[in-house]
């Protein structure tokens, strides 16, 4: 079963696995249906390959019924840009959308370019991270993933799919999301929630992992701070991710 399921109406479902650790769903797991969608069309509507995405998180989303809507904002011979919105069904008021770049896949020759060998890595080798708990206690995306970690690169491997069919730049984006909580400056003291992520692929991920070797910086004076990081499959790096980090006092529990 996958992490968000079709509706006979159109809309989409999520599981418990799409939850983030306190209001709405996990930011990953949204930006990732809203390009997941975007890829499916591409592929009938020949707009190339994904290789970009940026997304905004505009209020949580919530645990419900969702609606999508998407929009072509170019259409050219090579470059095509798509944009993909959520909602709560039935409000007016978006939750998140997202901006995918694609493009058409020419080969072209440069000359004097050496393309670096690949260097194979097997996550399995390394240590497995122990499950992280939400506050809230309940399942949520992170238990979607197995979590492996290297002195500077933490792997992710998605146990479950995120939609049916899903694309590559699509299952990129939930371990992308986590870039600025790796290696935080100072843990469980503050939230650090981002309210954007932006991903680049130079080329398409191979195999079911997916490694972020990620920095943060916070600046407490203001605030603020960002995540940024490399990303690489088993055979080695194949983009970027950054996002801007808003820190905040952690939510205080509900009242019983």
């Amino acid at each position: 079963m996958a992490i968000f399921e079709r509706t006979p109406q159109g809309h989409w479902t999520p599981s418990t696995l799409a939850a983030g650790p306190f209001a709405g769903l996990q930011g990953g797991a949204v930006a990732g249906l809203l390009a997941a969608e975007v890829e499916a069309a591409a592929a009938k509507r020949q707009w190339g390959t994904a290789i970009s995405v940026s997304a905004w998180f505009l209020r949580p989303v919530p645990m419900a019924e969702l609606r999508t809507e998407m929009h072509a904002i170019r259409e050219g011979g090579r470059i095509s840009v798509v944009d993909n919105t959520v909602w709560l069904d039935g409000d007016p008021e978006a939750c998140a959308t997202v901006r995918v770049t694609l493009i058409r896949n020419r080969a072209i020759e440069v000359p004097g370019y050496v393309a670096p060998e690949p260097v194979t890595t097997d996550p399995t080798h390394f240590a497995q991270v122990a499950r992280r708990v939400a506050p809230h206690g309940k399942p949520w995306f992170m238990d979607a993933m197995e979590v492996r970690a290297e002195r500077d690169t933490v792997w992710f491997r998605l146990r479950e799919d995120l939609v049916a069919g899903v694309g590559a730049l699509s299952r990129v984006l939930g371990p992308a999301d986590w870039a600025h909580g790796l290696f935080r400056p100072v843990t469980n003291v503050v939230a650090d929630p981002n309210p954007n992520l932006t991903v680049h692929l130079h080329r398409q991920p191979r195999g079911e992992w997916i490694g972020v070797r990620a920095t943060t910086h916070w600046h407490p004076d203001h605030g603020v701070g960002s995540g940024k990081g490399l990303l690489f499959d088993i055979e080695g790096e194949i983009g970027a991710v950054s996002m801007a980090v808003v820190l905040t006092p952690f939510p205080k529990p509900l009242a019983t």
